[in-house]
């Protein structure tokens, strides 16, 4: 089958052919994939970044947002069947440790994480287990959804989270409307009665957060990259500052103005990552600001998400590109041209292929 494998870090990755996976324990679930999202976190493993926390052995298989239809199971699998659509959860837990059993399978202490520390489904065939597997309607298309499994996840479980921070009369900010960002302001918009602040350098997804329910949109580029310009602006917008700032870039600066942004006893909520994050003491104590680490969302998460999307609450914009196309894909998201979640499908997508 062909797949997209990084085979060494600073480099594009290649599309290579690979033997296809086949279930080998009892609660293996073997998918072709329908679609595999592309997200930042890809980019991030092409540079390097995630080594030292995956340790992955190269060369392996990018792409953890995926979905498609089951083809085999294992003999212990009774949650799904071959011909079901389903979507994956990007962690493969266990289910016995302790953070399985109180729900916050997220941080399983014996997880795999396809595409991060192995083969992901940024190929024509993916392997998961039944923990992994949401069912879903039949009929869903894989390609509208692919991407729900880890950015979708992600911005619902930040805004999860912060939901009862968030009622009548209260502020959000959103930074980057993004992949992650537009999800997050329907998320806002479902979950709270906040007043919505979206920025973002591009027209294009501040159009789509306001068509999504945003209340203001804000485009830095209008206050010259002027961050104090930029903070003030949102300060007025927010009647003093937000209440909770989520922060799907996490880079590039928006690590710095994203507290400043905040009123006092107000929440960062770091989402987006790659930067560093400097704040002096005594602005945490003297204004009692909060800073909260979101990482993917839990199996819970993902099924309220899909019922959520499933009500057609939330959906997913998405540029499709073939899978041969992956490493164009990740320049153009390099590049900041893709409105919405680039997702990649296999050249043969049709349930059965075989």
């Amino acid at each position: 089958m062909k797949a997209v494998r990084v085979h060494r870090y600073g480099e594009d990755p290649q599309i290579d052919e690979v033997p296809e996976p086949v279930v080998a324990g009892p609660w293996d679930v073997l998918i072709q994939v329908g679609a595999a999202g592309l997200c930042r976190t890809d980019l991030h493993v092409v540079e390097g970044q995630w080594e030292q926390i995956q340790h992955p052995q190269l060369p392996y298989i990018l792409g953890h947002e995926n979905a498609g239809w089951v083809v085999d199971v294992g003999p212990a699998v009774t949650n799904v069947a071959p011909g079901d659509t389903v979507i994956m959860h990007p962690v493969v837990t266990c289910g016995v440790c302790d953070p399985c059993r109180t729900g916050n399978d997220s941080h399983c202490q014996d997880s795999a994480f396809p595409g991060l520390n192995a083969d992901g489904g940024m190929a024509e065939y993916l392997r998961t287990n039944a923990r992994a597997v949401v069912k879903l309607e039949d009929g869903t298309d894989p390609v509208d959804i692919a991407a729900l499994a880890d950015a979708g996840v992600t911005a619902y479980h930040a805004v999860r989270k912060a939901a009862p921070l968030l009622g009548p009369g209260t502020h959000a900010v959103v930074i980057g409307a993004g992949g992650l960002g537009h999800i997050g302001v329907q998320a806002l918009r479902a979950l709270t009665n906040a007043d919505i602040t979206v920025l973002d350098f591009s027209d294009e997804a501040l159009a789509l957060a306001a068509a999504l329910g945003a209340d203001t949109v804000l485009n830095p580029r209008e206050f010259d990259g002027q961050d104090s310009a930029v903070v003030n602006a949102v300060l007025g917008a927010t009647d003093g500052g937000a209440h909770v700032v989520f922060d799907f870039v996490g880079e590039h600066g928006t690590e710095q103005t994203g507290p400043a942004m905040l009123r006092n006893g107000g929440s960062y909520y770091a989402i987006g990552y790659g930067g560093t994050l400097s704040i002096p003491t005594i602005d945490l104590i003297s204004r009692e600001i909060s800073i909260v680490g979101n990482l993917v969302g839990t199996y819970q998460d993902l099924a309220e998400l899909m019922t959520l999307t499933a009500e057609g609450q939330i959906s997913l914009t998405t540029v499709p590109y073939p899978l041969d196309d992956a490493v164009q894909a990740m320049h153009d998201l390099t590049a900041g041209t893709i409105t919405g979640r680039a997702v990649l499908t296999p050249n043969s997508v049709t349930w059965p292929r075989r």
